[in-house]
């Protein structure tokens, strides 16, 4: 499986993630109550945890489920963001867990693998969107198109409209 999109969808979101730190607004919380940017951050490293442990278990033939349910609770990502060590840890942690999505993701799994039904269930914003088996391969896609875009675009929201990036 190509990972292009995967390495490319991460290193986009690690850009934005010095860009929200630069502008010092990673304790920033937006009006409409949403997560700051360390919030963000550790709910990605809480979703990427989740897909290694997915793909580990399918690689070394067992029977695993996908929940991102953990990846949403307030006192789990708090708890992240002090194990990390903040914004500089989770950058860094997010790096690291890129580096070995994309490994398992390449040449480690093969196209049976990648296969594999996992039953899944996905949330977002208190709402079901995913509640069935999934393939591995469309929880990996989902997560360079879909997951990591959109918590991209969430982390430089959180900038003035003046400091926002162009497109």
């Amino acid at each position: 499986m190509d990972t292009t999109q995967l390495r490319n969808a991460y290193q986009t979101l690690l850009d934005a993630t010095s860009t929200v730190a630069d502008a010092g607004e990673t304790r920033c919380t937006p009006q409409d109550g949403g997560w700051n940017a360390e919030q963000i951050l550790a709910h990605v490293t809480l979703v990427n945890a989740t897909t290694i442990a997915a793909m580990s278990a399918v690689a070394a033939g067992i029977n695993t489920t996908y929940d991102n349910r953990i990846a949403l609770d307030t006192w789990t990502i708090g708890r992240v963001i002090t194990l990390a060590g903040g914004t500089t840890g989770l950058r860094d942690r997010i790096q690291a867990q890129a580096d070995a999505l994309c490994t398992l993701t390449g040449p480690t799994l093969s196209e049976p693998e990648l296969d594999t039904m996992v039953p899944s269930r996905l949330l977002s914003n208190n709402e079901v969107l995913v509640d069935q088996p999934v393939p591995l391969r469309e929880l990996i896609t989902g997560l360079a198109a879909v997951e990591l875009p959109g918590h991209t675009q969430q982390l430089l929201d959180l900038l003035p409209r003046s400091a926002r990036p162009k497109s």
